[in-house]
């Protein structure tokens, strides 16, 4: 078993035209956390219209250097000089600081690393503790659905922290979000890319086998073998899900674990596509027919009919 280590990229732009030599792709050894902020700082530059020649006149380093930390090639850089490279570039230090510390951790940088990188910067300004306000109200509209979904694939601490990640990087680069052609569905392809850069993979595939043991048909259980034999019904189903194209995979996701109702879920179309693939289609997990997992909110609290799942057309 494996964790890949995919970034959790925004969807793509294009770039503004620049004289000199073109940036070189992130280095394949840069890992998920150091790739959650190297992304939208790679994207802000690459929109700015600045030329390494630029910014190395504007931040005091060597252009080589620039161009490294863009890379992702090297050793892990210190806070001065991203916050010097953030400064110029117009990215709010807050979020930016936050996921520099969880890869600093990924890169096993200390504590007192971490500290003496940051002694000789000035203190993060207070309005960047604050986000945008249409971002605020984006996150209250939207994190219960995200926990939901995230949880279909990690624990309950890797479940926090990669919805935490997401607004996080949705913060740096909210500008690109709101300029896009769909908001929701920007943040969502943001979601999804952090949860899977976190979630356990098997032969390219994420693993959903931890979820048939903790479902609520499997809880209302007593006897050992109607135990045994939920769980090995459940890991049919979920390893069949597993190898659904991804779009497919989260509206069944949603669906099956997340317990949302069919018109919420505003895909019928895909819905019905992807229990075709899933053929032979198992029996409803047990008496209660929706394999609905502990966390999910009782029937009372799901969200409206005519409210659409967020990321979801």
């Amino acid at each position: 078993m494996t964790t890949p280590t995919e970034p959790p990229v925004p969807p793509g732009r294009s770039s503004t035209v620049r004289p000199g030599r073109k940036l070189g792709p992130i280095a394949a050894t840069v890992g998920s956390a150091h790739r959650a902020w190297l992304d939208p700082m790679r994207e802000t530059y690459l929109a700015s219209g600045l030329t390494l020649s630029d910014l190395s006149a504007r931040v005091r380093f060597a252009k080589s250097k620039i161009s490294e930390l863009l890379r992702g090639v090297g050793l892990y850089p210190r806070w001065e000089i991203v916050h010097l490279l953030a400064a110029e570039l117009g990215m709010p230090n807050w979020p930016l600081y936050r996921l520099w510390c969880q890869a600093a951790f990924e890169a096993h940088k200390s504590s007192e690393w971490i500290d003496s990188c940051t002694e000789r910067t000035s203190t993060l300004a207070a309005t960047d503790t604050a986000p945008p306000l249409d971002h605020r109200a984006f996150r209250e509209l939207v994190e219960t659905d995200y926990l939901l979904y995230a949880q279909a694939f990690l624990d309950d601490d890797q479940r926090d922290a990669a919805v935490s990640d997401t607004f996080d990087i949705l913060w740096l680069s909210w500008n690109e979000a709101l300029a896009s052609h769909d908001t929701r569905r920007y943040a969502w392809d943001v979601l999804r890319a952090t949860v899977m850069s976190r979630t356990p993979h098997r032969d390219g595939r994420p693993e959903l086998g931890i979820a048939a043991f903790d479902t609520a048909a499997l809880q209302a259980l007593t006897d050992p073998a109607d135990r045994m034999n939920q769980v090995a019904e459940s890991l049919e189903l979920f390893t069949a899900m597993s190898r659904l194209p991804s779009s497919q995979l989260d509206v069944m996701v949603l669906r099956r674990l997340c317990g949302f109702l069919p018109d919420t879920v505003a895909v019928r179309r895909r819905r019905r596509t992807s229990r075709c693939r899933l053929l032979p289609v198992p029996a409803p997990l047990g008496t209660g027919g929706a394999g609905r997992r502990r966390f999910l909110a009782p029937a009372d609290r799901r969200r409206p009919a005519s409210t659409p799942t967020p990321g979801c057309r």
